[in-house]
């Protein structure tokens, strides 16, 4: 029986096709100006490297902030639920995910079967979130998939005072301008964003084991920051992170398709 999931989010929109316990493929592609044409794009990649069509899924969820506007999902679930589920899948251990989005970032408490039991999240200022990241790479000039490696050479990080994703891109700027030195800037950057979303999730109590889901833990820079921030250790996953969420939708699927079958 083969199952999907489907992640559209603000800036990347991801696919997993699951056969019974199985991940059979997964892709992710920049999110389009429609959620609907990004689902469809990235389900029809995710098929093809499966080697099957729609009409062999028995049922596909739909996640993320473009969820009800899929025409190829059957249900949606959300976010919240599905990085917890497909985080708890991957690692039965772990009790606490924070996920760090391009337009919010959550922290969510799990039980022993991977259910939500509290979250906390920051949909309503950019700079929690991995926008705050973006912008800033842009303003001084690099790739925000860059900015791991560069803050991995800082000697002396700076502090980034400002809160506001406006102001802080005007800050940046001053400090290039003054002559401080990029990496120092990076390093700043990701203490700067970790610190808020540690205490967002020092909001919903700590758990010892905690990993971290959603493009930015692919950012090492921004991985180590959190783990400082928090003072404990994260678990890294040893699957791409990015696909978490579409993963946790592939296992709702998969729970209901089988319900159904009954």
């Amino acid at each position: 029986m083969y199952v999907a999931g489907c992640d559209i989010g603000s800036l990347s929109a991801k696919a997993v096709i699951m056969e019974d316990e199985r991940i059979v493929s997964t892709h992710v592609i920049f999110a389009k100006p429609e959620p609907d044409e990004s689902a469809r794009e990235v389900m029809g990649e995710a098929l093809k490297k499966a080697g099957i069509t729609r009409e062999d899924i028995s049922f596909c969820v739909a996640t993320g902030y473009g969820r009800n506007n899929i025409s190829l999902a059957d249900s949606a679930e959300s976010e919240i639920a599905c990085h917890g589920k497909g985080a708890q899948w991957l690692m039965p251990d772990v009790h606490m995910v924070i996920d760090i989005g391009g337009q919010d970032a959550k922290a969510i408490r799990l039980d022993s079967s991977g259910n939500v039991v509290r979250f906390a999240y920051n949909d309503r200022c950019a700079s929690g979130t991995g926008r705050f990241l973006e912008v800033m790479a842009g303003a001084m000039g690099i790739g925000v998939e860059d900015m791991g490696d560069i803050s991995s050479g800082s000697k002396n990080s700076v502090s980034i005072s400002n809160q506001c994703v406006v102001f802080a891109e005007t800050e940046i700027i001053s400090l290039i301008n003054a002559g401080k030195q990029l990496p120092d800037i990076v390093k700043g950057l990701h203490n700067a964003l970790a610190h808020r979303v540690a205490a967002l999730a020092r909001g919903i109590e700590l758990d010892k084991e905690i990993t971290m889901t959603g493009g930015v833990a692919k950012n090492n820079g921004m991985f180590t920051a959190l783990q400082e921030a928090l003072g404990q250790k994260i678990r890294k996953m040893d699957t791409d992170p990015q696909i978490v969420g579409a993963l946790g939708a592939a296992l709702f699927a998969r729970q209901i398709a089988q319900d159904t079958k009954r």
